[in-house]
């Protein structure tokens, strides 16, 4: 299970976004790009590990936490968290539907819809849990060594991003707290948590293994970007022109043609369908909390949620603009759910006995006002969405 909650906080991570997010940014900032992942990295680290430890010591959801720091906080959280997660799972449903147009030339949309079955027969098994930890260990795993061919393939400078990790040409602050909110924002902050407390797993004995799961999840998710970045800058330094429309595709197309461009639609295929399945989870998670019914019937609601999400697709389309919503709302999200864990970790009424390390709480507070600052940032892109 703490295998399994770890892939599914990193396959939750490595989305649609989460790929080209990084074929953009590389090929802005070439092997400097380097710095910005391996600070990301190190600022994931801290915010997973603040969080599943504080759930898994109180034995709560991070909506009842919210809830207990502040009266009505965990329902606002939980508003926000589905708000995003219905935006990031249209994308993700889209995503599933254009990697199988990549594959196999059939209609996204049909695409979509064959995917989401896929999804869903995940949630009909009785091991609901087991079902999942497998389907996303198995397509992380794809994915990781695919994107570590291409990365080998496509004979980045090493020796310049050995340099440029610790003296970067060129480091700017907007990529970092993109790559934050994209990596740990949002629900995904709590995937792995949740699924480790669905798996009754919690209480202070629990905290060591989270920890282990936590970084493990950030390790998997951080092995993708790096490979991932690897191959586009074998790319990118060889003056290669990226596919406005597609950067992501790129690389893989470069390196091995149209198998290369098929290998791609793999890759997103798999990095879409995971992330269906844990937004889904983690975003019903913070609902069931309130209705019987979703407690009940959690399986049935999140299926529910999966043909909401595949239908909007199909009927409604344009699944971009979602997405930039989503981000924003992710930016907002993420402090004020690390804030509100980082206010519980010694409150005695919710953590019982347990003493989160003081050197968490120092470095979840200076990620904490980084996170404020880039929240605030993220209101502009929220108000251009409504212009």
């Amino acid at each position: 299970m703490l295998v399994g909650a770890a892939f599914l906080m990193a396959t939750s991570a490595i989305g649609p976004g989460f790929l080209t997010q990084t074929a953009v940014f590389t090929q802005k900032y070439l092997a400097s790009f380097s710095a910005v992942i391996l600070v990301t990295i190190i600022i994931d680290i801290i915010v997973q590990v603040n969080v599943w430890r504080i759930i898994v010591a109180a034995g709560k959801r991070g909506q009842e936490i919210a809830n207990e720091v502040f009266p009505g906080l965990g329902y606002f959280v939980s508003a926000l968290i589905l708000i995003g997660g219905i935006a990031f799972n249209i994308g993700n449903i889209a995503g599933t539907g254009m990697s199988l147009n990549t594959i196999f030339g059939i209609d996204a949309r049909l695409g979509a819809a064959i995917s989401a079955i896929i999804c869903i027969l995940i949630f009909t098994s009785k091991e609901i849990g087991n079902a999942m930890d497998r389907f996303a260990q198995i397509l992380g795993v794809f994915m990781v060594l695919l994107a570590i061919y291409v990365a080998f393939a496509a004979k980045p400078p090493l020796g310049e991003v050995a340099v440029r990790t610790f003296v970067p040409s060129k480091f700017e602050f907007l990529p970092m707290i993109t790559l934050v909110g994209g990596t740990v924002g949002g629900y995904i902050t709590f995937a792995g948590g949740h699924r480790l407390i669905e798996g009754k797993m919690k209480g202070i004995e629990a905290v060591r293994e989270a920890t282990k799961s936590a970084v493990l999840g950030i390790i998997v998710a951080g092995i993708m970007r790096y490979a991932l970045f690897l191959g586009n800058l074998g790319v990118a330094v060889k003056g290669i022109e990226f596919d406005p429309v597609n950067p992501a595709a790129t690389p893989f197309l470069t390196v091995a043609g149209v198998v290369g461009y098929k290998m791609f639609g793999l890759v997103l295929w798999s990095a879409a369908a995971t992330s269906v399945v844990g937004c889904s989870f983690t975003t019903l998670s913070f609902i069931k909390t309130y209705f019987k019914q979703v407690e009940e019937h959690f399986s049935k609601f999140i299926i529910g949620f999966i043909v909401f999400c595949t239908l909007f697709f199909i009927l409604v389309g344009k699944p971009v603009t979602l997405l930039i919503f989503a981000g924003a709302i992710n930016g907002l999200i993420l402090p004020i759910t690390l804030g509100s864990m980082l206010l519980a970790c010694r409150n005695p009424r919710i953590v019982g006995d347990y003493k989160h390390p003081a050197i968490l709480i120092v470095l979840g507070v200076l990620v904490f006002i980084l996170e404020v600052y880039g929240g605030i940032r993220s209101l502009a892109d929220i108000k251009q969405l409504f212009k």
